[in-house]
């Protein structure tokens, strides 16, 4: 069997990764929830995908919106039950095998995406039917810690006053 090889490319010692081959959801709606949960932490990403599951909130469908009708506050979405629980299957795999890494359970999602894969037909009779698969690669990494932004009025101190002080008259001996 050949390797796989991610489509993100980082450095593996701090990642956490997981992958999902060949479930049987809907790439169509994947792609969406992939959409909506990138670059998030990762508990968001868990609230989020069991308020799906549990049809409290939508996925908002940006790019396949045929049949997707108007839901409040995003516009056109749907309640995809079946690819938010693989989805969430993914994410938790990467975050044990985060924390297995020795990384913090505090994560993020930095990559997440949802590729087609092989579409064979149906067993039995063939009826011109054919299975809906999909790819799911998830890789979490720790969240940086939020800096506290300075004030933009930067006070001098008296003795960064007194240094610069000298210099303007070394200057204007100078001249």
């Amino acid at each position: 069997m050949a390797k796989y090889s991610y489509s993100y490319k980082t450095d593996l010692e701090k990642v956490g990764r997981a992958v999902l081959k060949d479930t049987d959801i809907s790439t169509k709606s994947a792609v969406e929830i992939c959409s909506s949960i990138r670059n998030k932490t990762v508990e968001e990403a868990k609230k989020y995908l069991e308020a799906v599951k549990n049809k409290k909130k939508a996925v908002r469908f940006t790019r396949f919106t045929e049949g997707a009708g108007h839901k409040k506050g995003i516009g056109s979405g749907k309640y995809p039950i079946k690819a938010a629980e693989n989805v969430l299957n993914a994410i938790n795999s990467a975050e044990s095998n985060a924390i297995d890494k020795g990384l913090s359970r505090n994560l993020k999602i930095i990559h997440v995406s949802a590729q087609k894969a092989s579409t064979p037909w149906h067993y039995g009779r063939h009826r011109r039917r054919k299975m809906k698969r999909t790819h799911i690669e998830v890789l979490v990494k720790e969240a940086e810690e939020k800096k506290q932004q300075k004030d933009p009025e930067v006070k001098q101190t008296e003795e960064s006053k007194e240094e610069s002080a000298p210099k303007k008259e070394e200057k204007e001996t100078k001249k």
